[in-house]
């Protein structure tokens, strides 16, 4: 008889007779004549209950087990007589697979989330974390099938790259020198490298998304993007996954349309099909949770100008730490009140200045903004970062000029703007972020499995 996982037994509306589920002891009450286990498989929230008699063969083995074990059990699903539970099982066989010895780091019931992030490995088998992979896998899911409905072509963008997309410089280096060599030498010669030039981890894959829109019409790609930024904040980590769609014929207020279209549809798809987990969130997470996934579903996104967000944050009557002038980079803190408090709502900011903006983007009639967009939204700041593409062949060679950026190393880049060049436009989305925003959790570190942060790379 093959295992039968819990969600499916806990969504059953008849018994099924003979069943078999396999999953980890939560909890075990035990007595000379019976005893109760909690047992969950990961398949969702709640666990199921076990009931063993003491006639069973191997009562006596009940005794060993501890808090994690892993058993296999076969019994008669039937009624359960408890509140809060549909069904549990009647078992008439428990193996035990194996014994989790007392020195199991979760067995107390609430943990910090900073203790957890030492035992990374260990902490999806608990209730805040299981539930937020079971989210995260569904947002995945939600994602393909989005761009999938809306015929978009999927392409895995390269991971190694010789371009700066963002032309920050915080990029780790990819190399197969030899260490010792390279001391010897005294310099990294790159001629000698693999790919005989300098070469990196990508920090995105829009430039080789735009390529493909212009061949496909609608592509995104969704992958890693890593920053070697030594930023220890709760928003910030190594190694992260971006959504990002690039889409020819398509200006920056359609491109907007796109943005409010996707973050709507995944926050509902989030509420519709992970409704059990989300619920714990809302619960015991951040209260306010369900009213801001509410209007962020409801409220039309509002639309402003970099300049006339400057205007609210300069008469706002709030102290913030950094300053607020034209030509700055907005912080989070700036972002974070015009989404929250001022407007309450998502906010799309369009229209920066040029120089503290990548050269991709297209240069406005004024020749002093681009034609970017940041969606800021409640409690994260910038969740989506995007712009319309400079098409055009002139102003981008001298945009990269004033950047200073060799333009031999984007040739091919380059090439596209003189082979049936079209206006285009697309975004970033940090998925990562996206789930900060609708689990309420406040640390990207517990939101992605593993994550890489300055000094830790122990998993």
């Amino acid at each position: 008889m093959k295992r039968t996982k819990i969600n499916v037994l806990l969504r059953l509306d008849k018994p099924v007779g003979k069943v078999i589920i396999k999953g980890w002891i939560r909890t075990k009450r035990a007595s000379k004549t019976f005893s109760f286990m909690e047992v969950n498989d990961g398949s969702c929230l709640k666990n199921i209950q076990v009931i063993a008699n003491a006639d069973i063969q191997n009562y006596s083995q009940i005794d060993t087990i501890t808090t994690g074990t892993s058993v296999s059990i076969e019994g008669e699903l039937v009624e359960s007589p408890g509140k809060g539970q549909k069904w549990e099982i009647q078992a008439s066989d428990i193996e035990i697979i194996n014994i989790a010895p007392e020195s199991f780091p979760l067995q107390k019931k609430r943990h910090s989330d900073e203790f957890l992030r030492t035992i990374a490995h260990l902490r999806p088998r608990t209730n805040k974390y299981g539930a937020a992979f079971r989210i995260r896998s569904e947002m995945v899911f939600a994602i393909h099938k989005f761009y999938n409905e809306k015929g978009f072509i999927y392409l895995t963008a390269p991971l190694i790259t010789g371009s700066d997309c963002e032309g920050a410089g915080e990029m780790f280096r990819v190399t197969s020198l030899d260490p010792a060599q390279v001391k010897k030498q005294g310099k990294m010669d790159f001629r000698q490298d693999f790919f005989g030039r300098e070469s990196s981890l990508t920090v995105s894959g829009q430039l080789p998304a735009e390529m493909f829109a212009l061949a496909f019409g609608d592509v995104y790609t969704f992958g890693p993007t890593f920053r070697a930024e030594n930023s220890n904040t709760s928003r910030h980590v190594a190694e992260f996954w971006m959504l990002e769609p690039e889409m020819a014929f398509c200006d920056l207020n359609e491109n907007m349309d796109h943005g409010e279209e996707l973050v709507k549809y995944l926050t509902r798809h989030a509420l519709e099909k992970c409704e059990e987990d989300m619920a714990l969130f809302s619960r015991f997470v951040d209260k306010s949770l369900s009213q801001r996934l509410d209007t962020i579903i409801n409220k039309k996104f509002v639309r402003l100008s970099y300049t006339d967000a400057v205007e609210i944050l300069k008469k706002a009557k709030k102290e913030f730490e950094f300053r607020v002038e034209y030509g700055i980079d907005l912080q989070s803190e700036h972002e974070r009140f015009l989404a929250e408090q001022y407007f309450k709502s998502p906010v799309f900011l369009t229209d920066y200045p040029k120089e503290i903006k990548p050269f991709y983007m297209r240069m406005n009639d004024d020749g002093k903004t681009v034609a970017a967009v940041d969606l800021l939204v409640p409690m994260i700041g910038e969740l989506i970062g995007g712009s319309q593409r400079e098409e055009r062949l002139e102003p981008l060679e001298k945009r990269m000029d004033e950047m200073n950026l060799p333009k031999n190393d984007y040739w091919w880049y380059l090439d596209s703007r003189k082979f049936g060049s079209v206006l285009h436009s697309g975004f970033g989305l940090g998925f990562e972020r996206f789930l900060m925003m609708i689990t309420g959790i406040s640390n990207i570190r517990d939101v992605i499995p593993f994550p890489r942060t300055p000094g830790s790379i122990d998993f």
